[in-house]
């Protein structure tokens, strides 16, 4: 946190400067400035620094802890929110998507830095080539989003006043919501896009790998899996709709003479899964034939072996521009972090037929891009990246928002569940800290009851019925504020008057919860800075 910085700097300060000039420290500082004297060598006692550091450090914890407990009050008036602080295909050109991308296998870690901010307790990554959006749970709204897009800015080397302009940023169940639209296939470029899905669907399984997320965080994915499920299960949003890779050969077959479409050389640069999902759709629209480079056989072996209804004729990666050279439409979709075919290499590449247009496609669904941008200064070339797509998804308007509202109304149902559950965490504290109050004092009283009347005097039966009237008074007791302090949907009680009446009773019985709770994550956090 902002305090923690100051508060820390501050104390390590105030230790420097409380210092006499003769400590060992100093006549370290000067022994390194002035090197040897001539009476002798002064040699430091290194433990006694390393003591007197560690004073330091201490000092400066508990300072930056004193602060806290000061300041607590201003985080009190503030709900820990979820949030999303992302990009998009809709709101951030592909050059800049790309520049902030993160790898799969990156994700946990990006995780982790992300958690090891002041202001964030929480978080996700959903990082593909259409969108990477920032999943979090912050101690304060302000300070937790600028934390965020200083990281996305240190990482991607883009000012932060220039990414701000792209950025979209949603709190609370705006934020839920859209989650749950993306997993729906509601927020992608083709509406009903299916391999979102499973994208989100792997944040999950990253997350349980790693340990990484936590419980709002987990829970809020798990519920959108859900909605996304539901969505595809009981409408026909997913009839007729596209991946990104189906957009891709929708495009190349549009941008083809209608009549020489089917017989034109394909030739696909990678064969992960969108490049495999490239070779389904080209087979659904008829193709007969496409040449795959990938670094190595076995994968090109597999789907060769899954799809028996289109010729895969495999070339190694040093093939790639004699490959390219025997084609009219090239599609790359590799991880590769650097521009397969620059304006040289399109350059140097044949002409296509005039019966094909005379014009060779490259249709680059990769993020980084694959192509570079330049070779559509190539005369005979022209360049799609996944910008592009949009052309293909403008069909059927009236028929996708129809489906979309339908999406919606059952996205709606699901939030009903998480909102409610999401609310509840805010009480449970304060319901278990008023029980167990509660139950210290039954057992203190039943403990005076039972010796004034004496051991002797009660039968075991005698004994458990006290002991039951008085668990019965207390639940009893407890039955009316307990059920004030729900807000799981099943009455009209509002979440505000929820927290007021758990705000009530903190005062009341003087349990002090929420400061407890603020106080226990702000030493955490300060001692996971520390460590």
């Amino acid at each position: 946190m902002a305090t923690t910085t100051s508060a820390t700097t501050a104390a390590a300060a105030a230790a420097t400067t409380a210092k006499p000039r003769g400590s060992s420290s100093a006549l370290c500082q000067r022994v390194a400035g002035g090197g040897r004297r001539r009476s002798g060598v002064v040699r430091c006692d290194a433990a006694g620094v390393e003591a007197q550091a560690q004073a330091v450090a201490k000092a400066a914890s508990v300072a930056a802890l004193e602060q806290f407990k000061i300041s607590a009050d201003r985080y009190m008036k503030e709900r820990s929110t979820i949030a999303v602080i992302g990009l998009s295909v809709h709101t951030a050109p592909v050059e800049m998507r790309e520049k902030l991308a993160v790898a799969e296998e990156l994700w946990p870690r990006a995780i982790q830095e992300l958690t090891s901010l002041n202001h964030i307790e929480e978080a996700a990554v959903l990082s593909t080539c259409n969108r990477m959006e920032i999943y979090v749970v912050a101690l304060s709204w302000n300070r937790g989003i600028r934390e965020v897009v200083d990281w996305m800015s240190k990482k991607s080397g883009i000012p932060a006043s220039e990414l701000r302009e792209h950025l979209f940023i949603l709190r609370s169940s705006v934020a839920t919501r859209h989650l749950f639209e993306v997993s729906a296939g509601l927020d992608s470029l083709v509406l009903g896009e299916g391999q979102i899905l499973a994208q989100v669907k792997q944040v999950v399984r990253s997350g349980q790998n790693s340990g990484g997320l936590g419980k709002n965080i987990d829970r809020m994915f798990k519920d959108a899996i859900t909605a996304g499920k539901r969505v595809r299960c009981e409408t026909n949003i997913s009839s007729g709709a596209v991946s990104v890779s189906s957009a891709a050969v929708e495009l190349a077959l549009m941008k083809l003479p209608k009549s020489e479409a089917l017989s034109a050389r394909m030739l696909l640069i990678g064969a992960g899964k969108m490049g495999k999902l490239v070779i389904k759709h080209l087979v659904a629209k008829g193709c007969k034939k496409v040449v795959v480079v990938n670094r190595s056989v076995e994968r090109v072996d597999a789907i060769r072996e899954e799809m028996k209804d289109i010729e895969i004729v495999y070339r190694p990666l040093s093939d790639m521009y004699q490959a390219a050279a025997e084609a009219d439409v090239v599609f790359t979709s590799t991880a590769s972090e650097t521009s397969l075919f620059a304006k040289e290499h399109a350059e140097a590449l044949p002409p296509v037929s005039d019966t094909m247009g005379g014009v060779r496609l490259f249709v680059d669904i990769s993020v980084p891009r694959n192509v570079s941008a330049c070779v559509s200064e190539v005369g005979a070339a022209r360049v799609y990246n996944v910008d592009d797509l949009k052309e293909v998804v403008e069909a059927n308007k009236e028929d996708r928002l129809r489906k979309a509202m339908e999406a919606q109304t059952i996205i709606t149902e699901e939030l009903r569940r998480f909102e409610p559950w999401r609310d509840s965490l805010e009480t449970v504290p304060t319901i278990k800290k008023l029980r167990s109050y509660a139950d210290r004092i039954r057992a203190s009283e039943l403990e005076k009851c039972l010796q004034k009347v004496g051991e002797d005097a009660l039968t075991k039966k005698m004994r458990r019925a006290i002991e039951e009237l008085s668990t019965g008074i207390v639940n009893k007791l407890l039955h009316g504020p307990l059920q004030h302090l729900r807000c799981d949907g099943s009455d009209s009680r509002t979440l505000d008057e929820t927290l007021e009446n758990m705000h009530a009773l903190n005062r009341m019985f003087s349990l002090d919860m929420e400061k407890a709770i603020i106080e226990q994550k702000i030493k955490a956090k300060v001692e996971k800075t520390q460590n």
